[in-house]
């Protein structure tokens, strides 16, 4: 069972606004990519690929999806999602909190569903595929969901860093659009009791990756990490990389730069400062790893932004 995780290994963005944790993803791509980097979340999640090659991971498990089909990643769980092919597509999401939907009557929703889900007690299914015939009530929905976002925002095509919604009806909408997947995927018998043995595996790279995210600004040893997950070095490097497909210190340089990244959109602290502040201390090995992420220097990039 994925049990609760201490808030240090939540992932630090947030999914919609405090009082309605709800929002909607689109990340499009062109070619060969990593979409989604590792990353876990205490909110529900249903995804949406129109077509294309994708290889999604969830728990270290691979998914090969090379058609139209819905996902479900249930709290808690590690996940990411790469493109295997060269054609243009994109993958939609709704990431939000089961907690949107409880009821203060106690009736029998709340108690043998939304409380459930609420405390990970029940798991929502891995896959629908079109052949289903859940599949087309929960797309439909999905889309109209989609759309109750994307009509506050007419002029975006793509939604990687998340659309939100304050609107009062458009909340209402959402709320009663997700109770409507949850009625189809209980009709349908598709929600499943949370087994009782937490794989080992994933807590080991959640603890890494959340070491990582922790400590990205002072200096990261493989034996920090080790030390972290009970483990020697080399055993944990091999792990690490089996896991992520890179290795323990190429994904802290990639996690450097990306949060370096996000220094040159929304503050105007200098190069050196920003080197400095993402735990690189020398700056021309800051500079040659920025170009190698981003074909580009800082400068360049904050220009273009």
């Amino acid at each position: 069972m994925n049990q609760p995780q201490p808030p240090i290994l939540k992932e630090v963005r947030s999914h919609g606004t405090k009082s309605f944790p709800c929002a909607i993803y689109r990340t499009q791509f062109t070619g060969k990519c990593t979409l989604v980097k590792h990353h876990w979340h205490n909110e529900a999640e249903i995804l949406y690929f129109s077509g294309g090659e994708f290889r999604l991971e969830i728990n270290m498990e691979p998914y090969l999806i090379d058609s139209e089909c819905l996902y479900f990643i249930n709290p808690g769980e590690l996940h990411s999602i790469l493109a295997e092919t060269s054609d243009r597509h994109w993958e939609d999401a709704i990431v939000f909190s089961p907690g949107i939907l409880g009821f203060d009557s106690y009736d029998e929703a709340q108690i043998h569903l939304v409380r459930p889900l609420q405390n990970g007690a029940l798991r929502f299914p891995r896959c629908i595929l079109p052949g289903h015939p859940a599949f087309a009530p929960i797309q439909n929905t999905f889309q109209e969901i989609m759309h109750t976002f994307w009509e506050k925002f007419p002029e975006t095509i793509s939604a990687e860093d998340g659309i939100v919604t304050d609107d009062l009806a458009s909340q209402l909408y959402v709320k009663s659009s997700l109770l409507r997947i949850l009625a189809i995927l209980s009709g349908f018998r598709l929600f499943t009791p949370t087994q009782k043995n937490p794989d080992r595996r994933v807590e080991t790279i959640k603890t890494a990756l959340t070491y990582i995210r922790e400590n990205y600004s002072e200096k990261i040893y493989i034996a920090d990490l080790a030390r972290q997950v009970n483990l020697n070095e080399q055993y944990f490097c091999r792990f690490f990389k089996k896991a992520i497909g890179r290795s323990p210190m190429e994904y802290v340089n990639e996690y450097r730069i990306r949060q370096a990244r996000r220094l040159l959109e929304e503050t105007d602290l200098p190069v050196m400062e920003v080197c400095l502040e993402c735990g690189c201390n020398n700056l021309g090995n800051f500079l040659r790893e920025f170009r190698k992420y981003t074909g580009t220097t800082p400068l360049q990039y904050r220009k273009k932004i």
